[in-house]
């Protein structure tokens, strides 16, 4: 169990400068290249596709969470900037063996979602789960998106991590060891997922850590379930509704609907394609020219394809009322001079690290995850 909650585990992290903190985009853009000619190949700028533009398009690389921990973990790099959120770079931390500088440029990046599922609720949940279900029939399956404490919880009960692009398939790999599984933290993917392999409502519950008995549910309901759905979710996604799809074709007899998976079931069953970020990316590439593409995720990945797609008509599929990140939004570009010029100095700002013992058996359930998708 952790000692701190996650929530503030990164609270002693330092502050932006004052002399920071009003920087005009050309001076900070001028700077920011400035720094990185200095630092030359030493550094990686890892950019989320949930960033907003200015930091988007001076990353080195872009893409999903676990794509950018993997280039972390493929480059030579020393230092690490990942322009994500605290749970990406602990990840990224993971697979470098805690060899590299990995910094988060503001400690206010916290994801909501990672936030849900803190150790100390899911320890809890666990013994109570296990008294009325052997522990033996049952394994915890955690998304991508949660703290580095989940992960190795996850590698120490013989479970595996997820991705949004390979839920299904993890999921497969407890069913047929004839498992119950526990989902977290994010009840819509875990739903979703089950609903995709063919399950129904009847077979799974919700578990609400915050409620005060045995989860909101029963001891007889969690015996009788195959699912026990972690209450989490991501507030972009679960903003999203089905009215939204509905606005969306009276407007346009033509668009095609694409949603994340993190998105509620009647969302997704309204929409004509669920996937993960990169497959949505690969939606919108593959799609003709012409195209009228409404997408119900976090709105900086949509104004991106609408920057790279001008062919093709792309909108948000909540309209004005399409959120973005809030966590993502906090690695601003000022954050990212602040970094980079203290590197230059030698100096490391915010560097994430994980301990050993999280590190080897989060890389448990991480390689599990590979193993069962190879």
């Amino acid at each position: 169990m952790a000692e701190t909650l996650n929530l503030f585990r990164y609270a002693h992290f330092a502050q932006l400068p004052e002399p920071y903190r009003g920087l005009e985009a050309n001076e900070r853009t001028e700077r920011i290249q400035r720094a990185l000619d200095r630092l030359g190949d030493s550094t990686l700028i890892l950019g989320h596709n949930y960033q907003h533009e200015e930091i988007y398009e001076v990353s080195d690389i872009t893409g999903d969470s676990f794509k950018l921990s993997k280039e972390a973990a493929a480059s030579d790099a020393e230092n690490i900037i990942f322009c994500g959120v605290t749970f990406m770079a602990e990840t990224a931390d993971i697979l470098t063996n805690g060899e590299r500088n990995v910094i988060i440029p503001s400690r206010e990046a916290a994801c909501p979602m990672a936030g849900m599922a803190e150790m100390v609720q899911v320890s809890q949940a666990w013994d109570e789960i296990t008294r009325v279900v052997d522990p033996d029939e049952i394994v915890p399956i955690t998304y991508m998106n949660s703290y580095a404490d989940l992960k190795a919880f996850t590698g120490r009960m013989d479970g595996a991590i997820c991705t949004s692009s390979s839920s299904h398939e993890i999921f497969e790999w407890a069913l047929e060891q004839d498992k119950k599984i526990l989902f977290l933290p994010d009840k819509h993917l875990g739903h979703n997922t089950a609903h995709d392999l063919g399950y129904h409502d009847d077979d799974w519950v919700l578990w609400n850590a915050w409620h005060p008995e045995f989860g909101g549910t029963t001891p007889e309901a969690v015996e009788d379930a195959r699912f026990i759905l972690w209450e989490g979710m991501c507030q972009v996604h679960d903003r999203f509704a089905p009215e939204h799809v509905d606005q969306m074709r009276e407007k346009h007899d033509d668009v095609d609907i694409v949603v994340h998976p993190e998105c509620p079931r009647d969302v997704v069953e309204a929409s004509d394609y669920a996937g993960s970020t990169s497959q949505i990316i690969d939606y919108v590439d593959d799609a003709p020219s012409g195209s009228t593409i409404a997408i119900g995720t976090e709105v900086h990945l949509i104004r991106h394809l609408q920057r790279e797609h001008e062919d093709k008509h792309i909108v948000q599929l909540c309209g004005e009322a399409c959120l973005d990140c809030n966590a993502m939004r906090q690695i601003d570009p000022n954050y990212l001079t602040w970094v980079l010029e203290e590197l230059v100095k030698g100096n490391v700002i915010n560097r994430v690290t994980v301990s050993k013992e999280d590190r080897d058996w989060s890389k448990v359930a991480l390689d599990r995850m590979l193993e069962i998708g190879s």
